[in-house]
């Protein structure tokens, strides 16, 4: 295997499975994670997610399957044998002890030198930019502070993979949307590869080069976030990740670049084919901020359908809007805001059109 091969097959899982009973939480997971990325496992509640994290720090074992890291098979270790170490969303830090305590406590119980373990620490707090805080105990600190406490202890040891579980789950949204970026850089800075598991997309999105999106154990499609975004392999990912549109109906045209669907709402024109069967049932997916709308009738555009507007949501950044079509169908469209002042004079009740560009729609079989 080249030195690039190793790279990219880094951390590695081949057909790895996880049952308790009769329940199967991770069903014959297979992932490729490179040396140095952050990538992160993706999905609501009960996926089996948080599952496959503790199999790779060793915390839970693995019915069937293979661990790889580096090529050599860890699903045999004990969690203090592998090179990972775990953050936790509690951050687990010791109330007794003061901050610099907290981050030498690893390397304390390794027996580490203590001239080394004065150098490791002050690197590590100086690196999330706590050298100030070292005497000072935990509940001293914001929940911010706490969560790079939490990471410098994890960092302290130098561990190959980094693994984090939910690490920003206990800070409110404004605080966590500032942490994530610090975060990155930190690890970044580091150069240590990191599995995070989070249930919010944004989080996942914004901190992640690639994503694993999984649902009842197994994974459904790995990415980048454009990709996972932009191209999703299947209706659950789609609804998953962020908004969407969802039309269903079967597939009355079918070429090489082009294809249509003939759906409740009229027939969709679509700027990619699917290589499918005349009739076949299908669902099209299309993001609200890709759907234009007016109360003016746009000329020559595919895709034009009208409706009356049930429900506005002023969110800031952007107006949301749900049109309801003489089909019954609901429709959610998004337009940013870019002004300060009122310009569309859209308001409920109003008949309107809405119409989006043939590329602006993905084809699902799933």
């Amino acid at each position: 295997m080249s030195e690039s091969d190793q790279s990219d097959r880094y951390l590695v899982t081949e057909k790895l499975v996880k049952r308790f009973d009769d329940t199967l939480a991770v069903d014959d997971v297979d992932l490729s994670i490179q040396q140095g990325e952050i990538f992160a496992l993706l999905g609501s509640s009960g996926c089996g997610k948080s599952t496959l994290l503790r199999m790779l720090a060793g915390f839970e074992a693995p019915t069937s399957g293979r661990i790889l890291l580096g090529g050599v098979d860890v699903a045999g270790l004990a969690p203090y044998e592998r090179p990972f170490n775990m953050m936790f969303q509690s951050y687990a830090l010791f109330p007794h002890l003061n901050i610099w305590d907290n981050v030498a406590f690893g390397l304390k119980r390794e027996g580490m030198p203590k001239d080394q373990i004065k150098q490791r620490v002050g690197e590590m707090l100086d690196l999330v930019q706590l050298g100030s805080y070292a005497k000072r105990k935990p509940h001293q600190l914001s929940g911010g502070q706490q969560q790079r406490v939490a990471l410098a202890r994890s960092l302290a040891k130098r561990p190959k993979v980094l693994l984090l579980d939910e690490p920003l789950g206990a800070l409110d949204k404004k605080l966590r949307e500032q942490t994530q970026f610090e975060l990155v850089n930190i690890v970044e800075q580091v150069g240590v590869t990191c599995v995070m598991v989070t249930h919010d997309q944004e989080e996942a999105m914004t901190m992640a080069g690639r994503i694993a999106v999984m649902s009842k154990g197994r994974v459904l499609q790995v990415g980048s976030p454009k990709e996972v975004y932009e191209h999703p392999v299947n209706r659950f990912v789609a609804d998953f990740i962020g908004n969407v549109n969802l039309f269903e109906g079967s597939l009355s045209v079918d070429e090489t670049d082009r294809c249509a669907v003939r759906t409740a709402l009229g027939e969709i024109q679509v700027g990619h084919g699917v290589s499918g069967t005349l009739g076949m049932s299908v669902s099209l997916a299309v993001r609200p901020e890709k759907i234009e709308i007016s109360k003016e009738a746009p000329p020559d555009v595919v895709n034009r359908f009208a409706g009356v507007v049930q429900e506005i949501a002023y969110l800031g950044a952007h107006n949301s809007f749900v049109v309801q079509t003489a089909d019954g169908s609901r429709v959610r469209i998004t337009e940013a805001n870019t002004s300060r002042h009122e310009l569309s004079q859209i308001t409920w009740g109003d008949s309107v059109y809405f119409w989006w560009g043939d590329t602006a729609g993905v084809v699902l079989r799933d």
